[in-house]
């Protein structure tokens, strides 16, 4: 009897080690997806830095002299696109870019130009693209607001000084203490995957959710973390929004070593350049990693607009310099 049950307790002890041997029962690792994303988007394509719009100008000479190897999209309402657009170039709402552009040969094209009004939600747009591994994608500067004087009334009418007695020159405040990447959630992967994933949402949700404009911003400027992306020199020198950080493009800022940490995940993130075209492709890719990250619309040009001027600033909107005046197609 003493032997059966010594025979029957090796029996469960075996049974009991295979079970803790068995991998298939441990529960998989949790994967961060915003880390898996972001070491690719730095570490493979590079993203954000580097150029991401095209003159009037250049679209022009390529349109006469070889148009076949770029392709325009222009994503203004129908309504508008009827009012004038570039030659050659094809109407697609916001929403359906991403699934049009995949329907296409994008590595046919030197550069699919990106257009909207003012270069802005097209900036925003191409951000989008190029993280989805589009690196063609690029965006008209200025939108058609550059192509004719008849189609500039968005830029026409938005340059103001608004705000030219409410900015500041006080030294810029210490960032914030770094804290935690934002957490997103598509159930995925693998890098491309989450990317493509977090794109087509973000295309989806349309360029409303990543602006703002001055109004909606001084109604509640401690409810927002403001980021001021200028040259250190010119956030003293032209002043800046009360309370900004100072986040000079020189360093980089959006990388994981350097500021990108400092980034709040508990309140909107406020993004202000020049022109809203550069804090729309910032914005962009901010949003992709799951910051709540929106544009101030028309940037300095829509707050400061005479100052930027007196000054010479970089980008801003001087219409007889911008705007083109070239043939357009109704």
């Amino acid at each position: 009897m003493k032997l059966h049950k010594l025979y029957y307790m090796l029996i469960f002890i075996l049974f009991i080690g295979l079970i803790g041997c068995d991998d298939s029962t441990s529960p998989d690792p949790v994967v961060n997806e915003t880390e898996v994303i972001l070491e690719y988007l730095e570490n493979v394509l590079q993203f954000p830095y580097g150029g991401f719009v095209v003159e009037a100008q250049a679209v022009r000479t390529t349109l006469l002299a070889s148009p076949a190897t770029q392709y325009i999209v222009d994503i203004r309402t129908a309504a508008d696109y009827a009012t004038g657009y570039i030659p050659g170039a094809v109407q697609v709402n916001f929403a359906d870019l991403y699934n049009h552009i995949k329907g296409i040969n994008t590595g046919g094209y030197e550069r699919i130009v990106i257009v909207c009004y003012t270069g802005q939600s097209s900036a925003y747009a191409v951000a989008l693209l190029r993280a989805a591994g589009i690196p063609n994608a690029i965006s008209l500067k200025w939108g058609m607001s550059a192509w004719h004087e008849d189609l500039a009334g968005p830029w026409l009418n938005n340059r103001s000084n608004a705000r030219a007695t409410q900015f500041v020159k006080t030294p810029a405040p210490a960032k914030p203490p770094k804290g935690e990447l934002p957490e997103i959630n598509t159930g995925l992967t693998e890098p491309v995957d989450i990317i493509d994933a977090r794109v087509a949402q973000l295309f989806s949700e349309g360029y409303g959710p990543a602006a703002i404009n001055h109004n909606a911003l001084y109604q509640n400027l401690n409810g927002h973390r403001i980021i001021n992306y200028w040259p250190t020199n010119l956030y003293t020198d032209l002043g800046h929004i009360q309370g900004a950080l100072n986040y000079p493009p020189p360093t980089e800022p959006w990388k994981l070593g350097n500021d990108l940490l400092t980034l709040s995940t508990e309140m909107p993130n406020v993004i202000y350049c020049y022109t809203g075209q550069t804090s729309s492709y910032l914005s962009g890719y901010l949003r992709i990693l799951g910051y709540d990250s929106r544009s101030l619309l028309y940037g300095g040009n829509g707050m400061i607009y005479d100052v930027m001027k007196n000054a010479n600033t970089p980008n801003t909107f001087i219409p007889e310099a911008e705007i083109k005046n070239y043939d357009y197609t109704k």
